[in-house]
């Protein structure tokens, strides 16, 4: 069944140096173009399904004027929202004035804010404007779920700079922290100009666990650390590798067990061009996807809905019982999940699932 609903506005009032160049510099042309598209594109392909979340991301949504943000929700108003449905927004710190919160106050209940880093040097090589603390503090007079974006990984950085990220942010009493380690994506600025990663961010990555959990955070998912009640329903929706809608210039969905990615060319998308590539995924790609994406989860994968989504016992499983025996993975009554002690070695972990025959 169908819960959530991804929506993609690839708008850059300009490009940072690590955003990829397939966002678009804002042109008010192309953007009431676009906005017709994703209104056909929508209607053409959305059947009806109660929704549970939604989330209004891309290169960001903030940038765009009140009437393209007027527009953009009437196209919204197509779906068949929970009353309780989770509605998120993504902004950049300098977009959040006060008549775009005033605007936004009653049509969404969550905003997530790309601040990256208070550090000036830092920002500068991002390529992002310096955080103006009195737009966050604004935000929170009229939203309690909030998300703050925070990237760490740099070679300028010390864990000085980093603590100091930290300590803001907790001052702020954000409920919602994603703390993202640096990475070189091709097509971006920092990769073609051959920036060099710091070589261990292990330390960096320790201190802001063992900081955020002292302040009353639950570490849930590896990037993610949330307030009780605070943890984003529309993310768990991918982890927990449900199936989801994703509408706009170069987003991805995941329906009826086929994974499918749009046009990311702009032309081709505004002439009505809209999926790009499909493909269904076999029995074992799905149950490679679940551990993939379910073992990002600190809880991890529920052996009970495992074996309802797919007949199998997880402990049963070949690969399983290799990383329980070498306690790579543990397990309790309910859930088999990444042993805390080396969440550091997810991602070395997580490659024996798509390395070995999971099925026999």
């Amino acid at each position: 069944m169908v819960k959530a609903v991804y929506i993609h506005i690839p708008f850059c009032a300009s490009i940072c140096t690590y955003c990829d160049f397939a966002k678009v510099i804002k042109n008010k042309n192309w953007i009431d173009d676009y906005l017709k598209a994703l209104k056909i594109e929508i209607e053409e392909n959305y059947h009806g399904e109660i929704i549970d979340t939604l989330y209004i991301g891309g290169g960001t949504p903030s940038t765009l004027t009140l009437e393209e943000l007027d527009k953009l929700f009437q196209i919204l108003k197509i779906f068949n929202l929970n009353k309780e449905a989770e509605i998120t927004l993504e902004a950049n710190p300098e977009d959040l004035t006060f008549e775009k919160c005033e605007f936004l106050k009653d049509k969404i209940n969550r905003l997530s804010i790309g601040v990256q880093s208070f550090d000036d040097k830092i920002l500068t090589l991002l390529g992002r404007k310096k955080i103006n603390i009195n737009n966050l503090l604004l935000v929170k007079k009229y939203f309690k779920n909030i998300n703050i974006d925070l990237m760490y990984g740099f070679n300028e950085e010390n864990l000085d700079i980093l603590k100091n990220d930290i300590q803001k942010l907790l001052a702020l009493d954000i409920p919602h922290i994603s703390a993202y380690s640096l990475i070189l994506e091709k097509h971006t600025k920092l990769y073609i100009n051959g920036y060099k990663l710091l070589d261990d961010s292990t330390v960096n990555e320790h201190y802001i666990e063992n900081t955020l959990k002292k302040h009353g955070y639950i570490h849930y998912e590896i990037s993610n650390y949330a307030k009780k009640g605070f943890e984003s329903k529309h993310n768990l929706t991918y982890w927990n590798n449900d199936h989801y809608y994703g509408f706009g210039l170069g987003a991805s969905g995941y329906l009826n067990d086929e994974r499918y990615e749009n046009e990311n060319n702009l032309t081709k998308y505004l002439n009505g061009t809209f999926n790009k590539e499909r493909h269904k995924l076999t029995r074992l790609e799905t149950i490679q996807n679940e551990f993939i994406l379910g073992l990002r989860k600190l809880k991890g994968i529920n052996k009970n809905i495992f074996k309802e989504k797919y007949g199998l016992n997880l402990q049963d499983i070949k690969v399983v019982k290799e990383l329980l025996n070498q306690s790579l993975l543990k397990e309790n009554d309910e859930y088999i999940f990444i042993n805390p002690k080396y969440l550091y070695l997810s991602n070395e972990i997580l490659v024996n699932f798509l390395e070995n025959d999971l099925l026999k």
